[in-house]
């Protein structure tokens, strides 16, 4: 059955509302609720190995969460020794790093043995603090929600950020761990109180390869719009040592073979074999990386490909690129190409359509949600170099065109993905998911207490509110359930 608003559309319900009281309090009271990411750490430089899209996603989302009213705890493993244990990133949203193993670098496919010790750790917090609602992220950060709920009371929602089942069709020697994460992925599926998809197509996917139980909605990723937004593209580049007649080609995102850097190349290479003058021709690749690690062992194969299709003088690698400037990077760009093998979402696509700048991407995922083709850019056939090569330079030799691209760009992440939206989805979807357990406890008193956040709007009335707790959303074209 689909959902939408939270009416069926089969049978025309018009959704369940209740009220609930808070206790009496001289001030409004938070409700204190976890977000667990065991590896992508929200308080980590973005960039370095490990550190992408599901740092960006769970951070942004902690610190509008709390914007919103909730306390929000971010755990995540400790993987430096000098790391602070905590950090505070306003006065309601703070990162807290659990010692779980050796506190240093360990490679994903090795992190699950110390999950146990992630669990004991975390179990601490719950004592104290007894958080009624987790929300993990990845599959192991399920799995240690899925140990937390046999021996607590807890609402767990779950958000996949890269699926197992996708990630092992595409490698010829699937690790050790494989088995132990398809079981994990599916049971997580079929227990949680919710999945988070962040696309129709994410949603797709975990019905037809994971399980076809469990309750999905749909709540898309999103990105800051008050810093990734346009600006005048001769400004950027001036910024950036950028010449007006260069023609941009970017890349964002870390050094990794699934991420399709090497289509890229290839296809600009194609590009310039193929111009008459090929001298105004610049790709920009933006992403950090160790060479004592796997990400700079990709870095450097990439640079030696650029060295053989004669790419060197046309090719700059920026390295690590903080928040503050990447804005630029996006806007002084032509073309942002996204060339990953799969996507759950994509927060690349949306941030530089925020920026006004058109997509060449994969046709993936949840790429084809966030990136409408033709309206927003183009989506090409994966490790294609000659789609790749193809649509880029529809773009950059289409100016008149591509100016409509960047305008409908713009536009579309403006309407659809704020991270402030998002987060508004999320706190209906957590109002909704406590209210259900307390009105499924039947050893409940007939006046039932939650402390649910308070509306900002509202904080300095009287310490006695009525918070009306309800199974609509604000959004009809953001919120999709699937169950």
């Amino acid at each position: 059955m689909v959902f939408v608003n939270g009416k069926s559309l089969n049978d025309g319900s018009t959704g369940l509302r209740s009220t609930f009281f808070t206790s009496r309090s001289n001030t409004p009271s938070r409700q204190a609720i976890a977000l667990i990411s065991d590896h992508g750490d929200p308080a980590a430089e973005i960039g370095k190995e490990e550190a992408g899209g599901q740092n960006v996603y769970v951070r942004q989302v902690g610190e509008a969460l709390s914007k919103l009213g909730w306390q929000v705890d971010m755990f995540t493993r400790k993987a430096n020794a000098d790391d602070p244990t905590i950090v505070q990133h306003n006065p309601y949203c703070r990162t807290i790093r659990l010692s779980a193993g050796p506190e240093e670098f360990i490679p994903r496919d090795r992190l699950f043995e110390y999950m146990p010790q992630f669990v004991e750790e975390f179990q601490k917090y719950q004592a104290k603090h007894h958080y009624p609602l987790i929300h993990t992220n990845y599959w192991m950060s399920a799995w240690v929600g899925l140990e937390v709920q046999k021996t607590h009371n807890v609402q767990l929602i779950n958000t996949y950020h890269s699926l197992g089942a996708v990630k092992y069709e595409a490698v010829p020697d699937r690790p050790a761990i494989a088995d132990t994460r398809l079981a994990v992925e599916k049971a997580i599926l079929e227990q949680a109180h919710c999945t988070v998809a962040t696309s129709p197509q994410e949603a797709e996917m975990l019905r037809s390869l994971v399980s076809s139980l469990g309750h999905i909605e749909v709540i898309p990723c999103g990105t800051d719009v008050s810093r990734f937004h346009a600006i005048p593209k001769a400004d950027a580049r001036i910024q950036l040592g950028l010449n007006p007649t260069d023609e941009v080609m970017l890349y964002v995102g870390r050094f990794d073979p699934r991420k399709g850097i090497e289509t890229f190349v290839r296809a600009a290479g194609s590009i310039k074999q193929n111009a008459v003058d090929a001298s105004n021709l610049r790709l920009v690749i933006v992403g950090g990386s160790d060479p004592t690690k796997s990400d700079g062992q990709e870095r450097q194969r990439i640079e030696q490909l650029v060295n053989q299709l004669g790419l060197a003088d046309h090719t700059t690698f920026a390295g690590r690129v903080g928040h503050d400037l990447l804005p630029l990077y996006y806007t002084a760009a032509d073309v942002c190409v996204i060339p990953s093998h799969y996507e759950p979402f994509g927060l690349v696509a949306i941030e530089a359509m925020a920026c006004g700048t058109p997509v060449v991407a994969s046709n993936v995922g949840g790429l084809k949600f966030s990136v409408v083709s033709e309206e927003t850019g183009l989506l090409v056939p994966p490790q294609n170099e000659v789609a790749f090569a193809t649509a880029i330079e529809r773009i950059l030799t289409d100016e008149l065109w591509a100016r409509k691209l960047r305008k409908r760009a713009c536009e579309r992440v403006q309407q659809n993905f704020s991270w402030t939206g998002v987060a508004a989805q999320l706190s209906d979807l957590y109002r909704r998911m406590l209210a259900q357990s307390i009105m499924s406890d039947s050893s409940s008193s007939n006046q039932l207490v939650i402390s649910a956040p308070p509306n900002p709007d509202e904080t300095a009335a009287s310490s006695r509110k009525t918070i009306s707790t309800t199974a609509t959303t604000a959004s009809s074209k953001s919120l999709t359930k699937v169950s």
